[in-house]
């Protein structure tokens, strides 16, 4: 990975096209930019290889799929050196779809996707409140989500 890899205005506008649509073909980026189709793949692949792009993917609704409760759970630790396991543990769990370290009240805060209200207490008693690690834990239960995007360039 390239350290601080400056991007300029056409790697602006490419990479706002592409978060918008990664299946947008170069010719279309290059028309739009006034540039060459090779001049967007060698963008493309400079911003790859800068670690700023990191893939593309597909983005699921996950109320189309019946995963209807969102919520975030706050995870204290029973001691810091317990993070590691207890990530570990927690990355076994396909309805946890995001971790992040913190520092305030939780060691980590996780969001979790699950179909029902049931679901969801099954996988807090069951599988993560008896993750040994983890102390304890505080539920939040996401009524709707207004905002969700990537970073604005």
């Amino acid at each position: 990975m390239a350290a601080h890899y400056q991007i300029d205005d056409l790697d602006r506008k490419i990479l706002t096209a592409l978060v918008d649509n990664a299946r947008t073909p170069y010719a279309e980026l290059a028309k739009l930019n006034g540039v060459s189709p090779a001049t967007i793949h060698v963008r493309v692949e400079k911003l790859r290889q800068a670690g700023i792009i990191t893939g593309a993917q597909i983005t699921l609704d996950p109320q189309s799929l019946g995963f209807d409760v969102c919520c975030f759970i706050g995870i204290n630790l029973k001691s810091a050196k317990d993070y590691g396991r207890a990530i570990e543990q927690l990355h076994r769990l396909p309805e946890v779809t995001e971790a992040h370290y913190t520092t305030g009240h939780y060691n980590i805060f996780i969001k979790v996707r699950t179909r029902s209200i049931d679901e969801l207490h099954q996988l807090l008693i069951n599988r993560i409140q008896s993750i040994d690690e983890i102390q304890s834990t505080e539920t939040l239960i996401s009524l709707s989500s207004p905002i969700q995007r990537q970073i604005s360039l």
